[in-house]
C-alpha cells in the first residue's frame, strides 16, 4: 500500500514531541506504538493551524471512520491520554487507532498494526475539527 502524506499542525506536532519525551517506564507494548508515532511525526508535514486542510485529523477532532474488513463504522475524538475516554468516545492519540487516523484525510485508506493484527481503516468524515472551528489552542 502506499504511503499517503499525512499533516500534523505546529501545535499538535510539539505537544505530541512533549508526550512521547515525557512518557516515564513505557512498557514493551507502549514502547512500539511511541516509536511508531515518533516516525509519523517525522515524515508529517507539518503547518501552522491556520494552514490546515479542514479535510484532516488533527488533535481533538471527531472523525467517522470504517473498518475496511468489517465494514462497521465508528466515531471517535481523537484525544491526549489524559482526555481519553472509551465509552465518551474519545480515545488517546496512544491508542493504535487514534495514532493510526491522525494527520490523515477524508477518503484516505489507513493499514496500521494493532494488537490483533493489521487493521485498514477508511476515514470517511471529519465531523469536527477544532482548527475549522477557529480553535487553535486546544
Amino acid at each position: 500500500m502506499e504511503e499517503r502524506k499525512i499533516f500534523i499542525t505546529t501545535t499538535d506536532a510539539e505537544r505530541l514531541r512533549d508526550l512521547i519525551r515525557d512518557m516515564k517506564n513505557p512498557n514493551d507494548h507502549e514502547r512500539i506504538y511511541l516509536k511508531l508515532l515518533t516516525e509519523e511525526l517525522l515524515r508529517a508535514e507539518v503547518v501552522e493551524p491556520l494552514n490546515i486542510p479542514r479535510d484532516v485529523v488533527t488533535m481533538n477532532s471527531l472523525v467517522k471512520f470504517r473498518d475496511m474488513e468489517t465494514r462497521e463504522v465508528y466515531m471517535y475524538s481523537i484525544v491526549y491520554p489524559a482526555n481519553s475516554d472509551f465509552e465518551k468516545g474519545r480515545i488517546s492519540v496512544l491508542a493504535p487507532i487514534g495514532m493510526a487516523l491522525l494527520g490523515y484525510r477524508v477518503g484516505d485508506v489507513v493499514e496500521w498494526p494493532v494488537p490483533a493484527g493489521m487493521r485498514r481503516l477508511k476515514v470517511e468524515e471529519i465531523l469536527y475539527q477544532p482548527e475549522a472551528a477557529g480553535q487553535y489552542e486546544l
